[in-house]
């Protein structure tokens, strides 16, 4: 059976940061979908920290320097210009849904003129259904080439700030036009039903963001007390909370460090913090990893940090979880559907400093817990969050949505038939 061809867009593809979506692209492509990556911007050098990105970033159409050369634009929408009531349809609905202010009708006709040449490339390359990731001005841009060219698509919300400001992104114009939304937990999916016509509430599907377990092998005995965060340095994150904790547990803990990856905004200031406070040679800012970097770093881990103020589902939680690294994470978003306290990790009140200090002592003093914890935490992932058998339910929502048949369930079955 031959299976429709994809189109992927988002805003920058890929990302150091967004490993999950290359591994969604590879497990479609392997289930036998032929995936054209398409992404609005050109990625930064700095995104580029492995092979894997190096080739999808080489494969990648990018909108942005197709449209440097005019002829390109031009001649994509004298294409669609061809059926001028559904041109002027899509350009109304490009007016109507921009934010409000000039500056938010002008970005919006740039989408349009962005989504004429996105367009005119897909039905060139014969894709029939285009799927976006994050639901902000890249989805936009997909809105209105399933507006211009009649095309098939859909999108995966993630959160959380895309429902900071989701009148600003018309999410409910979005959720209402698609022909499916993809929804990375039951909360993501609640707070999507706050703004869409209940008549789309059926259309709204779980699948989870996924990890591949044979990249994250756990490790039975690990050496000293070493603390991991993976994640952006940005406000969002709540660095500073860990760094606290770890200025009130060094004392207890003589050979307690903390390993950083990633890197964002706050570097500098967070640097600033730690070296103010003594802790440069006990806690390490590494930058970007690849995602073998990131994996090894798990290896040699014995706790995994994540003190958010607000996330989706973090995927850097599955991939701790998936190595057996015990969690210590905030109670909110979706991660109470990844992380149960106790049981598969440790949860505690989000910007609670001495909540999140208690629950990682209790963790570093306790090898038997960590070890429960660890292996808990990996058969939760492995039945839940895996990312072959997610791009699976992705592939049946695409096939299911692409012929008038009975629609998939909430959470549709795990293998396509």
């Amino acid at each position: 059976m031959s299976l429709p061809k994809l189109a992927y867009l988002t805003g920058e593809y890929p990302r150091a940061s967004d490993t999950f979506i290359q591994r969604e692209v590879a497990y479609l492509r392997a289930l036998g979908h032929d995936v054209l990556t398409c992404s609005i911007r050109t990625t930064g050098a700095e995104h580029l920290v492995g092979p894997e990105q190096r080739d999808e970033h080489a494969r990648t159409f990018k909108v942005l320097d197709a449209m440097k050369r005019p002829q390109t634009t031009l001649k994509a929408h004298l294409r669609w210009m061809a059926s001028p009531a559904r041109y002027l349809s899509a350009l109304a609905l490009a007016w109507r849904t921009a934010p409000k202010g000039i500056r938010g009708r002008v970005f919006n006709l740039i989408y349009f003129l962005e989504a004429g040449v996105l367009a005119h490339k897909l039905e060139q390359e014969g894709v029939t259904h285009l799927h976006n990731h994050i639901a902000k001005a890249s989805c936009t841009v997909a809105m209105l080439v399933g507006a211009l060219s009649g095309m098939k698509w859909s999108f995966t919300i993630h959160g959380p700030d895309i429902f900071f400001e989701p009148h600003h992104w018309r999410i409910d114009e979005k959720a209402r036009r698609a022909a499916f939304v993809a929804c990375i937990s039951h909360f993501c999916r609640s707070q999507l039903m706050c703004f869409a016509d209940p008549a789309h509430w059926e259309r709204f599907h779980i699948i989870h963001c996924g990890v591949d377990p044979s990249r994250y092998a756990p490790q039975a005995k690990r050496k000293g007390l070493t603390a991991l965060f993976v994640g952006r340095l940005a406000g969002v994150k709540g660095v500073p909370i860990l760094i606290e904790a770890m200025a009130n547990l060094v004392e207890k803990y003589p050979n307690l460090t903390l390993r950083l990856v990633g890197d964002g905004p706050d570097r500098t200031a967070l640097e600033a913090d730690v070296a103010c406070r003594g802790l440069s040679d006990r806690i390490v800012f590494l930058g970007y990893k690849s995602q073998a970097d990131v994996a090894e770093e798990l290896a040699q881990a014995d706790v995994f940090v994540l003190p958010s103020f607000a996330e989706g589902v973090p995927v850097v939680l599955m991939e701790a979880m998936t190595s057996q690294v015990p969690v210590v994470t905030t109670r909110i978003a979706g991660v109470p559907e990844l992380v149960e306290d106790g049981v598969s990790g440790r949860l505690v009140p989000p910007g609670d400093c001495a909540a999140f200090t208690q629950a990682l002592d209790a963790v570093l003093e306790d090898p038997a817990q960590r070890q429960a914890l660890g292996a808990a935490g990996r058969n939760k992932v492995l039945s839940e969050y895996d990312a072959a058998q997610e791009a699976n339910r992705l592939s049946e929502l695409v096939c299911s949505y692409a012929k008038p048949a009975p629609k998939p369930a909430l959470r549709a079955v795990e293998e396509f038939e």
